[in-house]
């Protein structure tokens, strides 16, 4: 018994295309060098990027590419080659890091919707079965019930606003006393005043 997977013709297909584009990319990429050589231009990671018409991942992924960028930057006798190159490699970590703190955040965001959803559904169903139970006349008569409770919860509002007017109006008038008394007790207690 053969162990051994045979691709699939389209999956041989797929991987034959893609395979293809990346050396397109790359072929791209050298050209890109060419010009940024020819032309005594800055070599980096952007500029190429730019030039050659591919993202910056794909110049982070390739092995071929980045070798390729590291080695123009070299020749190019860019002192900062080296140090480009490793603060790119600290940008492609970070990149990488948001991207999967990102994913994590999607997958918690999609969890938590299905979760939503699921719960949505069984009140919406308790709703309905809610509903069914209530005849038009209850619902009439609990709507009106509503409404009156409603109107007595604003006189009660009305009344308690009225009262607590009332009752600052006392505690002022109770504190003017106060002083009024105390005045009095002193000029009884000192009558030469």
């Amino acid at each position: 018994m053969n162990t051994a997977t045979v691709p699939e013709p389209r999956t041989a297909a797929a991987l034959a295309a893609r395979r293809r584009k990346t050396e397109a990319a790359l072929d791209r990429v050298h050209q890109a060098l060419a010009r940024l050589r020819r032309e005594k231009a800055q070599i980096s990671v952007v500029a190429v990027a730019r030039r050659a018409g591919v993202s910056r991942t794909f110049l982070y992924d390739n092995d071929e590419a980045r070798a390729a960028i590291a080695a123009a930057m070299d020749q190019a006798g860019e002192r900062r080659s080296r140090a480009l190159v490793e603060q790119d490699d600290e940008r492609e970590t970070t990149w990488r890091e948001r991207a999967l703190n990102a994913e994590e955040a999607l997958k918690a965001a999609h969890a938590e919707f299905l979760s939503q959803r699921t719960r949505t559904g069984e009140l919406l169903g308790q709703i309905r079965d809610l509903e069914a139970e209530w005849t038009q006349e209850a619902v009439q008569r609990i709507t009106t019930e509503n409404t009156t409770l409603k109107q007595r919860v604003r006189q009660l509002t009305t009344d308690n606003r009225t009262l607590d007017e009332r009752l600052k109006a006392a505690r002022s008038n109770l504190r003017f006393q106060d002083r009024r008394m105390a005045d009095l007790e002193a000029q009884i207690a000192d009558p030469s005043k």
